[in-house]
């Protein structure tokens, strides 16, 4: 398997981080990982990204701005945990109400256990589905994010194509991704720091080196800013744009449904 980015024309769907699969391999494989970490998932982020993923997930709800209104309805997929739906929750003073959706049934048990700690569990409910079959309703919600969690997912366009249907006309699609750096010097710095550093850790954190290795593998075959903003274009989102956080170590990716 090749090193190089996924673009446009597809490829993440048979990317096991640099492995190559089988079709209809991919998501098992995934979802190995993410039971393995599920205990361990901020820990994860703080690694991957030195602890700049809490930054970079408070910019994504400011920038989304949630209303401050009962009847706004947002979607979280692949946000077992709760990160982003807690956030969103306590941006719109509790008024607001999240689904987080999740095809992993561990992410979401520790997601359920944390609603209950922040007595926040009325305002977010938690489904047990997969990205690319989302069981909503066309026009549902009033914004759908998904942070750090696109890449994982083998059908990206099929995702994109279900995120814009679930979508009300007006509705607002973000998605917080790793990403590919753009500034000289950093890019050797980060890559040193993630294919070394990260999986050692891993390993003696967690036990277990392999899930962190794929994490950090997938995170170089994601399309790059360019091509992931023409692949939401061409599933019919609009006015596609982004912004680059940590010089490109991730991006927050923009789009409507007009």
């Amino acid at each position: 398997m090749s090193e190089e980015r996924t673009t446009v024309r597809g490829g993440m769907e048979t990317s096991y981080g640099f492995r190559s699969v089988a079709p209809g391999e991919k998501q098992g494989l995934v979802n190995d990982v993410f039971h393995k970490v599920a205990d361990r998932y901020d820990l994860m982020n703080d690694l991957m990204s030195a602890g700049m993923h809490r930054v970079w997930k408070d910019a994504m709800v400011t920038w989304l701005n949630p209303p401050k209104r009962g009847d706004w309805r947002s979607l979280d997929v692949a946000g077992g945990t709760g990160d982003i739906a807690f956030r969103i929750v306590e941006a719109s003073d509790r008024n607001a109400h999240v689904t987080v959706l999740d095809i992993n049934g561990s992410m979401l048990g520790v997601g359920r256990e944390r609603a209950e700690k922040r007595r926040i569990a009325e305002n977010v409910d938690f489904v047990e589905a997969n990205a690319e079959e989302l069981p909503f309703a066309d026009d549902t919600f009033d914004a759908y994010t998904i942070a750090f969690g696109i890449r994982n997912v083998p059908r990206i366009d099929v995702a994109l194509s279900e995120a814009a249907r679930v979508l009300k006309p007006g509705g607002r699609f973000l998605c917080l991704e790793f990403s590919e750096v753009e500034m000289p010097l950093l890019d050797r710095v980060y890559d040193a720091w993630s294919f070394n550093a990260i999986p050692r850790i891993g390993q003696m954190v967690a036990g277990d080196g392999e899930p962190y290795r794929y994490l950090v593998e997938s995170i170089r075959k994601f399309p790059n800013q360019r091509d992931f903003a023409a692949m939401m274009t061409a599933a019919g989102l609009s006015r596609a744009t982004w912004r680059n956080y940590s010089g490109g170590i991730a991006a927050l990716h923009s789009a409507w449904k007009i």
